[in-house]
């Protein structure tokens, strides 16, 4: 069958790469891909805000499922739009996309549903805003409500941050503001916890540590991500549990009662105080990198689930995992997550050691005259599993060191809650 994966990035790179395992792909088509996935699949250069050419397109190749990777198509409503005219298509709708494209909408949702989550306020003028930051105990967070590619968060320790944070929110950074939202701080430890759906049922699919901010130490700014690790250090039985019963559940129920099924993967992002979870917020799609750290340990036919979740038959597969760690470290663009040059050419890449326990996926990358060049923030991905998470970071460090890329900087301590040093 041929197989349409929408999006540029590592997350696309590694569904594209474990979907070539399937014996049941005859042709994989990505739009409009990158490097990397124009060595295993056909990149199409498509504007993704046209759902027009993109159905078009697909109708005339035959596509018979596309994969939707990135949050914005989906919160665009493309799923729907493509189901119109009997494509299959994997990925949550406009409704249920809510979660991710408002954060007012999942607050709201919380609230109504008792689901486990941090107090917060909503907050519609800029002066109302300012007055408020008068009065208020720090730290707090202060988020955009609309799409912010993951950087649309600040956590503010005193009111001058949280003043910056609110000027740039109202003045536009990411897109137009009508809202924001103030919430109060939580003192745990993060984890990503993902599922996939097809509209009746849903299966775990792994857990993670993402590391957000761009300095080691998890200092600096809010990035799309440095790196991560799975599975993360506080999943237990006990745990999941919980997730599942006091968030993940409620959260269908709230989207059932507005008519809406959930289909495709869900990330919910977490704090874990004290072994109990309180939601930090919801993505509509695979995490990226989490992706590219997760997808290498299936060994279950990726596009058998696909299939499945589409066809409302989720419940009759079963999903197999490799038992190694994986650990994946993101090289970007200096500069990022502000400015950063483009069209920057990567040498050596001939010298990185790969093999099917150590990987590495394109992210912000494209090929001109058979040179690989950096276009984006988030360059490459690279990616080990191994028996512990120190031999992992041995390797990944081995392959950085025959890089060598001086226009692109990495975090050395992607996983250091696990890993007691990176030498």
């Amino acid at each position: 069958m041929k197989v349409g994966i929408i999006g540029s990035g590592g997350r696309e790179h590694a569904i594209c790469k474990s979907l070539r395992k399937s014996d049941k792909i005859e042709k994989i088509f990505c739009f409009p891909g990158n490097a990397g996935t124009e060595e295993i699949a056909k990149n199409v250069k498509i504007d993704l805000e046209n759902f027009e050419n993109i159905k078009d397109y697909i109708l005339d190749q035959k596509i018979e499922l596309v994969i939707i990777g990135p949050e914005k198509p989906l919160v665009d409503g493309l799923v729907d739009y493509l189901e119109k005219f009997k494509i299959k298509v994997f990925g949550p709708n406009k409704i249920a996309s809510k979660l991710e494209g408002s954060k007012i909408f999942t607050k709201q949702l919380c609230k109504k549903f008792n689901i486990p989550t941090a107090n917060f306020g909503i907050f519609q003028n800029r002066i109302d805003t300012l007055k408020f930051l008068e009065k208020s105990t720090y730290p707090i967070v202060i988020k955009a409500d609309n799409l912010a590619s993951g950087k649309g968060v600040y956590i503010c320790n005193k009111k001058d941050e949280a003043e910056i944070a609110v000027n740039e929110i109202f003045d536009g950074k990411f897109g137009k503001a009508e809202n924001l939202l103030i919430e109060e701080f939580l003192k745990g430890e993060e984890m990503s916890f993902f599922t996939i759906h097809d509209g009746n049922t849903f299966k775990n699919f792994g857990t993670a540590q993402d590391h957000k901010r761009a300095l080691e130490g998890d200092k600096g700014k809010n990035t799309g991500g440095m790196g991560a690790y799975s599975p993360s250090r506080l999943i237990s039985k006990e745990l999941e549990d919980k997730i599942i019963n006091k968030i993940i559940k409620p959260t269908l129920q709230g989207l059932s009662e507005l008519g809406s099924k959930y289909k495709g993967f869900l990330y919910t992002g977490l704090m874990i105080i004290k072994n109990e979870p309180y939601l930090i917020e919801y993505n509509v799609r695979m995490g990226d990198p989490e992706c590219q750290t997760i997808l290498p340990k299936l060994n279950t036919d990726l596009n058998d689930i696909f299939l499945a979740c589409c066809e409302e038959n989720l419940n009759n597969i079963k999903i197999e995992w490799s038992n190694k760690k994986s650990l994946c470290v993101v090289v970007c663009s200096n500069g990022y997550p502000e400015s950063f040059k483009k069209n920057v050419r990567i040498e050596r890449l001939n010298k990185i050691s790969l093999d099917s326990d150590n990987l590495m996926f394109h992210a912000g990358t494209t090929k001109k005259n058979n040179e690989i060049y950096a276009i984006g923030g988030r360059v490459l991905n690279f990616v080990s599993l191994s028996e512990n998470f120190s031999t992992a970071k041995k390797n990944i460090l081995n392959n950085l060191k025959e890089l060598d890329w001086t226009d692109g900087f990495y975090r050395k301590d992607i996983g250091y809650k696990v890993i007691d040093s990176w030498e």
